[in-house]
């Protein structure tokens, strides 16, 4: 009788691994996913969520634009910051707090494109289109960043994110 149970237990075995590894799977995401793939942070003021492209670098980031169901939405910028000092920044369009399209404003230059890979224009050989896209979107997102201001009678603000707005577009000639 002890022989059949054990003989019958085994049986039940592969069926039992089967069970606990599609249980695995679902709860921690299908089995091509990197762990930790999409980095999801806050803003501190206004709690909308987001991702923000890799070439921000980590640290205190800000969002200005729209919040749907508390993540980030539509066109505008995240802006890194460290105290006082301003960091990259990233102008483009978000969906459901993850970025879309747009442009990356680096100290050495800009990352324009769609979000791929964690990034900004990370693609070896950029769509022109996609390039053009994102500098058009960009110019929009500051212009949007510059009228946020203008409401909140911040006219330096406005003017410096107007200017930035017209610079992005002059990329697009």
């Amino acid at each position: 009788m002890t022989a059949r149970r054990v003989r019958g237990g085994m049986g039940r075995l592969p069926v039992m691994a089967a069970i606990v590894l599609a249980a695995a799977l679902y709860l921690h995401g299908p089995a091509g996913a990197a762990p930790g793939e999409r980095q999801w942070s806050q803003d501190p003021g206004s709690h909308c969520k987001f991702v923000a492209p890799a070439s921000l670098t980590s640290g205190p980031t800000f969002w200005i634009g729209g919040c749907v169901d508390g993540k980030a939405s539509g066109e505008g910028m995240l802006r890194r910051r460290d105290g006082d000092r301003v960091g990259p920044a990233f102008f483009g369009r978000m969906k459901e707090g993850v970025p879309e399209i747009g442009v990356v404003d680096l100290a050495d230059g800009y990352r324009a494109g769609r979000f791929s890979g964690g990034d900004i224009g990370g693609q070896a050989e950029a769509d022109p289109q996609d390039r053009f896209d994102a500098f058009r979107i960009a110019a929009e997102a500051a212009r949007a960043v510059s009228a946020k201001y203008a409401a909140e009678k911040n006219a330096g603000s406005a003017l410096h994110y107007k200017e930035l707005a017209d610079t992005l577009e002059q990329q697009t000639d």
